[in-house]
C-alpha cells in the first residue's frame, strides 16, 4: 500500500511514519519542516519532500505515481500563533489541495481535526454537537471538517476525520511551546523548579497518548467508510492531577505554582465521547493517563 504522510516531520506525522516503515507500507513524506524536524524521522528511508503543503502542486510531482491513502497532518498547531488570517488561510488551503489531490488519484483521505472544534461546549464532547471554535487554530479545523463533510456526503472517496484531543508523548520536544503541558511540566519539574500552571489547576483535558494516536491512524488508514470521530481516552484528568502522577514517576514532591491564564480561548475542559470512534472505526485507547505518563517518563529519562 502507498501512503503520502504530509506534515510527516512533525510529532505525530513521525511517530506514525516510523511505526508503518518496517510494515507492507510505502511511505512518502511531505514537511516544510517548520514546527517538525528532520530528527524524528530518524533511520526512515522513504523518500522526504521539504514543501509548503499549502501552495504545493501535488498533481504536477506526482502526475505519474499513485497513492492508495494520504495522511494529512501538516498545519499550524500553535494556538498563540499571532496572524490569525496567516494560520486559517495556511490550513485550509492546505486541505484544499489535499482534498483536491485525494479526488483526482481516487485515494482514501485520513486528516487530523481538533478537539478545538468544540471549545467551551458541553462534555463529554459529541460529534454532532454544533462547534464553537474559540481561536483561529480550532476555526481552521471547524472548517476543513465542512469541507470534508460535504464530500463525504458525495460520496466520491473515503474521508476519515480524526478530532484530536490533547496529545503528548515521544517526538513533541521540537514543538517548543506547542508541546503538550505533560512534556512541559516534566521538564520543569526535572529541572529542579516547581510546575506552573493556570489557577487553580483543576481544569482538565482528555490527554491521549501517541502511541494510542498510531493505531487510530491505521485504524483510519484501514477504514472502509467515511466518518469524522473523536480521538480521545474518554477520560478527562485535570492539570493538578498530571503534576501528582508526574512527581510519582519521578520521585519527587514538588508543589504547584499558580498564574492567572493570559488567553480567553483555553477550554476549561475536553473530554471525548468515543461512541464513535468504538463502533465507527473499531479505535479505543489502550493507555489510561498513568500507564500513558509512566511510560513517556521512560522514554525521557533514558533519552
Amino acid at each position: 500500500m502507498k501512503i503520502l504522510v504530509t506534515g510527516g516531520g512533525g510529532f505525530i506525522g513521525s511517530n506514525l511514519v516510523l511505526s508503518l516503515k518496517n510494515s507492507e507500507y510505502e511511505i512518502t513524506v511531505i514537511d516544510s519542516f517548520l514546527s517538525g524536524n528532520i530528527k524524528n524521522l530518524g533511520h526512515f528511508k522513504g523518500e522526504i519532500i521539504k514543501e509548503d503543503i499549502s501552495t504545493f502542486d501535488l498533481n504536477r510531482k506526482f502526475i505519474n505515481k499513485h497513492f492508495d491513502v494520504i495522511v494529512h497532518l501538516a498545519s499550524i498547531t500553535d494556538t498563540t500563533f499571532s496572524d490569525d488570517r496567516e494560520m486559517i488561510g495556511m490550513n485550509v488551503d492546505g486541505f484544499k489541495n489535499v482534498l483536491n489531490f485525494a479526488k483526482v488519484k481516487g485515494a482514501k483521505l485520513v486528516y487530523a481535526s481538533s478537539a478545538g472544534t468544540y471549545g467551551r461546549g458541553k462534555s463529554p464532547m459529541q460529534e454532532d454537537q454544533t462547534p464553537e471554535p474559540l481561536n483561529a487554530y480550532a476555526l481552521s479545523k471547524k472548517m476543513m471538517d465542512d469541507l470534508a463533510k460535504k464530500e463525504i456526503e458525495n460520496k466520491n472517496i473515503i474521508i476519515v476525520g480524526l478530532r484530536y484531543f490533547n496529545v503528548y508523548g515521544p517526538g513533541e520536544e521540537y514543538k517548543g511551546k506547542s508541546a503538550s503541558m505533560i512534556y512541559q511540566l516534566f521538564q520543569q519539574m526535572k529541572a529542579g523548579k516547581n510546575p506552573r500552571i493556570f489557577k487553580h489547576g483543576e481544569q482538565k483535558r482528555d490527554f491521549i497518548y501517541v502511541k494510542d494516536l498510531n493505531e487510530a491512524n491505521l485504524k483510519g488508514i484501514k477504514s472502509e467508510e467515511s466518518c469524522i470521530v473523536n480521538v480521545g481516552t474518554g477520560t478527562a484528568t485535570s492539570f493538578n492531577q498530571v503534576v501528582k502522577i508526574l512527581n510519582n514517576n519521578l520521585g519527587l514532591n514538588r508543589k504547584c505554582e499558580y498564574f492567572d491564564n493570559p488567553y480567553n480561548f483555553c477550554q476549561d475542559e475536553t473530554q471525548a465521547d468515543t461512541f464513535m470512534a468504538e463502533n465507527r472505526l473499531g479505535f479505543k485507547a489502550k493507555y489510561n493517563i498513568e500507564e500513558g505518563i509512566k511510560d513517556y517518563c521512560s522514554y525521557l529519562l533514558n533519552k
